[in-house]
């Protein structure tokens, strides 16, 4: 469900419905944790959107994957993490999972190669990732044997809305790199565009305008273009960044994102 057909919907009329929705849900096999990964440039907002996913689930503001407040072009995050989401029970955790990874940068960054061995699941966790040269199968964090909790069944790619437009095209080919290579492994795939709110004053005010910007969609259809990436499966969100208290239409952008996340990987689970 995207932009185009969330127009005459409230935002905050079927919060309930969704968090029971996600409550409920496990995957029909048993024991299977399903892999979110997340990649996109530096500083495009996969921790924070690992943390706002938490936050509401947790219904307060959390922060489990740690993030930058600096604009530095540089990834913050140089560790391959996995993130448990906590349910509002003790010791209950969603079967999902996220991994979030060093973000994509010119020159530099994370290694196209490293998160093509990601989604086959040669990765684990506590791999500290180096520019210079991806994993090696001679390395302690690699993988010889993954099963399939270990493989990602989803991969989403993280935009920021504010900033695409001078996108460097050496990003973008490495992109275009990491979604060929998810599906030639027929990983499904979708799009988050963040900071909707720093694009667009007209969301800046109310972020239920999403529904009415221009501009939002007009930056929807020039990642489409670009990456190739349905408009149906391109979700604008907000994370939560300075917010110290949770908002119902923050959470609704958020929910719909992290439900079709879900839905794709369990459709890969039982197509496999």
């Amino acid at each position: 469900m995207n932009l185009v057909l969330l127009k005459s919907l409230s935002l905050n009329s079927d919060k309930e419905n969704e968090m029971s929705w996600l409550g409920l849900f496990s995957p029909q096999k048993r024991n299977l944790k399903l892999r979110i990964l997340l990649h996109g440039p530096a500083g495009s907002g996969k921790s924070s959107f690992i943390n706002s996913v938490d936050s509401i689930c947790q219904k307060r503001i959390t922060s489990p994957a740690a993030v930058d407040n600096f604009c530095s072009g540089k990834s913050f995050t140089i560790v391959y993490k996995a993130h448990k989401i906590k349910k509002d029970k003790p010791n209950m955790y969603h079967p999902f999972v996220f991994n979030d990874i060093m973000g994509l940068e010119a020159t530099g960054g994370v290694c196209e190669d490293d998160i093509k061995l990601a989604m086959k699941g040669h990765v684990k966790d506590g791999y500290k990732f180096n520019p210079a040269s991806a994993l090696d199968p001679s390395d302690q964090f690699y993988n010889q044997t993954p099963d399939e909790n270990d493989k990602v069944h989803v991969l989403v790619c993280v935009v920021p809305a504010h900033t695409l437009s001078l996108m460097k095209g050496e990003i973008i080919r490495k992109m275009v790199n990491i979604r060929e290579a998810a599906r030639d492994l027929d990983i499904p795939q979708i799009a988050i565009l963040t900071h909707i709110d720093v694009a667009c004053p007209l969301v800046n005010g109310n972020i239920q305008n999403v529904y009415k910007s221009k501009y939002i969609k007009k930056k929807m259809e020039e990642f489409c273009d670009q990456l190739g990436i349905p408009m149906n499966c391109i979700f604008p969100v907000k994370n939560y960044h300075e917010e110290q208290d949770l908002d119902d239409d923050i959470d609704m952008l958020i929910l719909r994102a992290l439900k079709q996340m879900i839905n794709f990987a369990k459709d890969k689970v039982h197509a496999d």
